[in-house]
């Protein structure tokens, strides 16, 4: 018989920290998007420029803390955490800079596009959710 070195229900708790971990990181990816419908005032003052960016960039790196914590464990240096902290920033800079722009359709030289002079229906708004 042998005996599991981290005790009884560690596989358990294993599960339920990769089951924790999922949803948290499954609520904060849908999180712009959910923000988007509090409401035009919130929404909008949540989200837009650099407010959004920067409040999005503190929640990722506050997510990144316990796997931080983990790597330094694990390799007994703040290299690997450190690593990660910067893979996480290129990723984000990239997502903000070149992605998120392409989406809006910017056109990447800091104007806007211009935009029909018309505003949306109301009841159009929900056709992107369907």
């Amino acid at each position: 018989m042998t005996v599991d070195p981290a005790g009884p229900g560690a596989e358990r708790r294993r599960a339920g920290r990769w089951t924790a971990g999922a949803v948290l990181g499954a609520v904060t990816g849908l999180a712009p998007h959910l923000l988007h419908h509090a409401g035009i005032l919130a929404g909008t003052a949540l989200l837009a420029g650099l407010t959004g960016t920067v409040l999005f960039a503190v929640l990722g790196l506050a997510m990144m803390i316990p796997m931080a914590l983990r790597l330094r464990r694990r390799f007994g240096t703040w290299r690997a955490p450190g690593i990660a902290i910067l893979l996480f920033a290129a990723v984000f800079a990239g997502s903000t800079l070149v992605i998120g722009p392409a989406l809006r359709g910017g056109t990447g030289n800091g104007t806007p596009e211009p935009r029909p002079s018309h505003s949306v229906p109301a009841g159009e708004h929900n056709q992107h959710h369907g």
